[in-house]
C-alpha cells in the first residue's frame, strides 16, 4: 500500500486550503485531514482538489477518545515509515484537547515541525477568520486568505419560475455543508460541465416575491440551455446587500443594474 512508504505527513483540518495550509502541505508528501461537520469552507474530499499530494481522512467522531499517546500510536500504525510530522503553531488534538505541539514532540520519536502564524496584509490566516469574512461579506479578503477564489457547490433544483418569465434566467442550487455568505448579490463565475462561466448570483431570502431563501445564478450573454446535476459557484466580490423592491418591475430593473457591475467586476 502507498501509505506503507510515505516518510512526512501534515495534520490538520484543512478547511479552506489557504495560505496558513499550504505552508504545512508545501513540505510534505502527504496531508492527514481531520474531518468534522458543518459549515465548511471545502468540506469533506473537495479539499483534495486544492491538495497535490495524497490525502487521508480521519474523521473526527472516531479518533476523538483516543488519548494523545494513542493518536500518535495511530499514526506510528498507519504510516509505519513515518519520520516527519508537520503541524501549525496552535494544533490541539486527542480527547479534550489534551495534545499540543510540545506533547507531540515529546511523544513522536522523529521530527516535529512547527509552522509559525500565517499572515497576509497583517492579518493572520485562520479558518476561522475567512469564516467571518465570509458572514461580513467581504469577498476581496477571504480570497486573499485563500489564495483564490471562495466556492461552493451544489445540486440544481426547481426554482419559483418567475426569473424565466419575468426577470432573467437563473439557475437555482441547493447547497449542504459550505459556509454561505452574508445575503446578497455577487459577481461570480458559475462551474457548468468543466466550464467556468461569468454571472452574477444571489444568496439569501427572496424578499420581493415569496420569502424562501434560495442560491440563484444567472450566467452572463450566454444560452446555456437546460442543466441538470451539481454545478460550481466562485466568489468574485460583492455587488449589493440583499432587499426589498417595489414589486417586480423595480427588481429587474436592479437586476440589470446587478448585471452591468458584475460585467465591469468581471471584465
Amino acid at each position: 500500500m502507498y501509505k506503507n512508504s510515505i516518510k512526512s505527513i501534515a495534520i490538520g483540518s484543512f478547511d479552506g486550503i489557504h495560505l496558513g495550509h499550504r505552508a504545512l502541505i508545501e513540505q510534505v508528501e502527504a496531508v492527514v485531514v481531520i474531518e468534522r461537520n458543518g459549515g465548511y469552507l471545502t468540506p469533506g474530499y473537495r479539499r483534495s482538489f486544492f491538495i497535490e499530494q495524497p490525502c487521508f481522512f480521519y474523521h473526527f467522531e472516531h479518533i476523538k477518545s483516543l488519548s494523545a499517546k494513542a493518536f500518535v500510536e495511530k499514526l506510528k500504525e498507519d504510516f509505519p515509515k513515518l519520520k516527519t510530522i508537520v503541524v501549525g503553531y496552535d494544533f490541539e488534538f486527542a480527547y479534550k484537547k489534551e495534545g499540543n505541539t510540545t506533547l507531540l514532540k515529546g511523544l513522536f520519536e522523529g521530527e516535529v515541525v512547527v509552522v509559525d502564524e500565517v499572515k497576509s496584509a497583517n492579518v493572520s490566516v485562520h479558518s476561522r477568520t475567512i469564516k467571518r469574512y465570509i458572514a461580513e461579506g467581504n469577498i476581496k479578503m477571504v480570497n486573499q486568505l485563500l489564495d483564490r477564489s471562495y466556492r461552493i457547490y451544489g445540486k440544481i433544483v426547481s426554482g419559483q419560475g418567475l426569473g424565466k418569465k419575468e426577470l432573467v434566467p437563473t439557475l437555482n442550487l441547493k447547497v449542504y455543508d459550505y459556509k454561505l455568505p452574508k445575503e446578497g448579490v455577487y459577481a461570480t463565475r458559475t462551474k457548468i460541465a468543466n466550464e467556468w462561466l461569468k454571472s452574477v448570483s444571489f444568496v439569501g431570502h427572496r424578499v420581493t416575491t415569496d420569502g424562501s431563501f434560495a442560491i440563484e445564478t444567472h450566467i452572463l450573454d450566454r444560452d446555456i440551455g437546460e442543466v441538470v446535476g451539481d454545478i460550481g459557484i466562485e466568489f468574485v466580490d460583492f455587488i449589493r446587500d440583499n432587499r426589498k423592491f417595489n414589486g417586480l418591475e423595480a427588481l429587474k430593473r436592479e437586476i440589470e443594474e446587478d448585471i452591468a457591475r458584475a460585467k465591469r467586476v468581471l471584465t
